[in-house]
Parts: C-alpha cells; structure tokens; sequence
C-alpha cells in the first residue's frame, strides 16, 4: 500500500473531506493535546460504506433509515476524524477543537479524555479485520499529528477500550496494535 502523505494546516489534514459537526467546542487548553484515541464505528452496525456515520456526527441522521438509528439520533457526538474502509477519510472537528469522541473516560488518572485528546475512528468493528489502507492512513495521520503537536508521542495512542474499560471495547481484537505501531515506526 503507497503512503499517502499529508499535512495539517489550521488544525486540518489537508487530504481529508471537511465536514463540520456541531457536536464540538472549545478544549480547556488547546496547547494540551496529549492522547490519540482509536475508535471504530459503523451504521448500522456491521456495514459499510454509507454515509451515516456523517449523518450521525452532523445530527442529520434519520431514524426512519433504520431501527437502529431510531436508538441513536438523539445523540450528540463526533471525532476529529474517520477512515473509511478504502483509506478515504472525513474530518468532523479540526484538532485545536475538542471532539465529543471518548465520553467519560480517563488516561493516567486524568478524566475528561475529549479535552486533551484526538479521536479518530475507523470504519469497522470489534471482530472485521481493518483493511491495509486503513491501517496506512492512520499511521500517516498520527505521524502528522505527533509533528504538529509536541505532546503527543506514540506511546500516547490508545483504543477506546483503554479509556473507557468495561464501557467501550473498541477498537477491538480485529485491530492489529503490533502492525499499526510497525508502520507508525517506518515513516
């Protein structure tokens, strides 16, 4: 798979669709961007490749579509980012911003997760291996992300289920951590 370079610019990623959620607001210190969260998400559960998961992160998500997003629309959340299955990927908040991504959460005895923390989400489930250009892009983005903001490093890039145990389980045992911290080393 061909790395596909990138940069961030105003706290965007320059490769990435821009979508502008609602569900977001200013981070207590913007300087302190510390923890990189890796979620996974699909709608409705188990598929791919529709957008409503951009729905869900602009509040537009109608629950007539599906039983399952009669359960969800009232829901206010969002990530920074999302990489779909074929690499493409969506950003929803720029960096500087907090994210609605980890809800309640703790990393090093610190609570909070969103006001210090980036999310992004892949397009998957706990038990679907990810695909190859996935695992690419994320190593491309936290690259980038690990340049720009100087408290970030790659030992400060979690699952959901590290933040939240017991409450979340992604992004789940279909997630290779030994592949993705291989080629986050290679670049």
């Amino acid at each position: 798979m061909k790395r596909v370079r990138c940069s961030i610019k105003n706290g965007c990623i320059d490769n990435a669709k821009q979508l502008s959620s609602p569900n977001r607001n200013e981070r207590p210190n913007p300087a302190d961007i510390r923890l990189i969260i890796v979620h996974n998400i699909s709608l409705p559960p188990g598929e791919f490749g529709h957008n409503w998961v951009d729905d869900f992160f602009l509040n537009t998500l109608d629950p007539n579509q599906h039983p399952y997003f009669q359960e969800i629309c009232h829901l206010e959340v969002s990530s920074h980012i999302l990489i779909r299955r074929d690499g493409t990927s969506t950003q929803y908040v720029p960096f500087h911003e907090r994210a609605w991504h980890a809800g309640v959460s703790s990393f090093n005895g610190q609570s909070n997760c969103n006001d210090f923390s980036i999310g992004i989400e892949l397009e998957g489930t706990d038990d679907v291996p990810y695909t190859e250009a996935q695992y690419v892009q994320l190593a491309e983005y936290c690259k980038q992300l690990i340049e720009t903001y100087p408290l970030l490093s790659e030992e400060n890039i979690v699952g959901h289920c590290d933040v939240a145990p017991g409450r979340k389980t992604d992004p789940g045992e279909s997630f290779e951590w030994a592949k993705f911290r291989r080629l986050l080393s290679s670049l």
